[in-house]
């Protein structure tokens, strides 16, 4: 082999490059709805079409039911799931193999009999560690490789839960903190833990107006960031409301979501906001309003308010979170109802009916396509844009409420017996 010193200088560049960056990686999807927690993958070649059979490169047995979506960094699958009594945190391989499994904690329960569970917050990575929240209130940071690191109750700590489906909310991971909500009768709080040490480093009270079931929330926080800006924000109690990340002080509040002269007792929210650069789009429930909020706001954000750029007033998805790409908003209502509206004016572009299912999962967008996965594991595939062109149907032989994860040209799906990778044959 030519020493290097005889190379040409642009040649040794190249290779010293390479040296540096090392192999070429997929994009990882370290938490719930991606690497930006908006529902959006920059991956290309994914599968539009798939059967149970067909483009599947491998599935796995779960050893019980969950609702978490799959994360992934590098070649490692993390997820959390119901195993008998147990509530464990399961790392697997890119080619369907478990690496190992931890019991984090314990309980059996069932929302509406077949829907909810304390599986259903997804974990979160920043490549050393994961991150894993349960309905029991254990939270838990460990190793890539499975060695613990901290561990804590936040029931012990915070507070007992006091909600009637079940605690579901999942923390939000922005660089050294975890973020969470728990919000349920009698007690609201706002946490930021430091993930080195899984201490507090601030807790406040989240204060709101509402009553009775409203005080109930099951969405879960995310984080708004451009440039060098970031908050955090919360949604339930009638309120979504940002929080400076540095004390958790609040900095606006989106109101008249369950408005007062008609007010709803059991409005509980369960879909989470979602953040683009330009916009954050709020949901609420029970078809209620759903707005869009300019992320420069301050204070109340009241209907009419210079600080929403638009404000519907029905036609909210009740579960499934929205999306924003490309300067439209797609909201798929529970009902399989979706939804395309103008991100700038909320002017509505289509309203089409997909397959007519309870929708649980959140819809995701990848390689030009929108994908929505119905209750029943019908996943239909729509092409982004302003004019609705359904282009497959894809049936799955199970149950799903997770939302799908993306990486290394897959499509992850995780449904209450089985894990399945799909990908388009090479």
């Amino acid at each position: 082999m030519m020493p290097s010193r005889f190379l040409p200088a642009s040649v040794r560049i190249v290779l010293m490059l390479l040296a540096l960056t090392g192999p070429l990686r997929a994009d990882n999807w370290p938490q719930w709805r991606g690497p930006d927690g908006d529902g959006i993958s920059k991956e290309t070649n994914l599968p539009t079409r798939w059967s149970a059979k067909e483009n599947v490169a491998w599935k796995l047995a779960m050893p019980g039911m969950g609702s978490s979506t799959p994360i992934v960094w590098g070649e490692r699958i993390f997820l959390t799931s119901e195993d008998g009594d147990d509530l464990v945190l399961l790392c697997v391989t890119t080619k369907g193999e478990q690496l190992w499994k931890r019991k984090i904690g314990s309980g059996r329960y069932r929302a509406r009999s077949d829907e909810g569970n304390l599986a259903s917050a997804t974990p979160s990575t920043d490549g050393k560690n994961v991150y894993a929240f349960v309905g029991s209130g254990d939270t838990v940071c460990y190793t890539l490789d499975g060695k613990e690191v901290w561990k804590f109750n936040a029931q012990k700590r915070y507070g007992k839960f006091n909600i009637q489906f079940g605690m579901h909310s999942t923390p939000v991971l922005y660089k050294e903190r975890l973020y969470m909500q728990l919000l349920s009768t009698g007690a609201a709080w706002v946490i930021a833990l430091d993930t080195k040490t899984g201490e507090t480093v601030w807790k406040v009270q989240r204060e709101s107006d509402g009553r009775d079931e409203c005080e109930h929330s099951y969405a879960s926080p995310i984080v708004w960031h451009k440039g060098d800006k970031a908050y955090l924000i919360t949604h339930g109690n009638d309120y979504a409301i940002a929080h400076r990340l540095d004390d958790g002080k609040e900095i606006w509040r989106v109101g008249d979501l369950n408005p007062k002269n008609h007010y709803n007792r059991t409005l509980r929210f369960v879909a989470s906001p979602v953040a683009s650069d330009d916009l954050i789009v709020v949901p609420s429930a029970k078809n209620g309003p759903v707005v869009g909020v300019k992320p420069s706001a301050s204070g109340l954000v009241r209907t009419g308010s210079s600080d929403e750029r638009w404000r519907m007033t029905k036609n909210t998805p009740d579960v499934p979170s929205p999306l924003v790409h490309d300067g439209l908003v797609y909201l798929c209502r529970e009902n399989g109802l979706l939804l395309c509206l103008k991100a700038n004016s909320g002017e509505q572009m289509y309203a089409e009916s997909l397959h007519k299912q309870r929708y649980r999962a959140s819809p995701m967008y990848a390689d030009g396509k929108i994908y929505l996965t119905a209750r029943d594991g019908v996943v239909s595939v729509v092409k982004a844009g302003p004019k609705y062109e359904l282009l497959a149907t894809n049936r799955m032989d199970d149950d799903i409420t997770a939302s799908p994860a993306v990486s290394g040209g897959r499509i992850y799906l995780r449904g209450f017996k089985t894990l399945f990778a799909i990908e388009t044959p090479k």
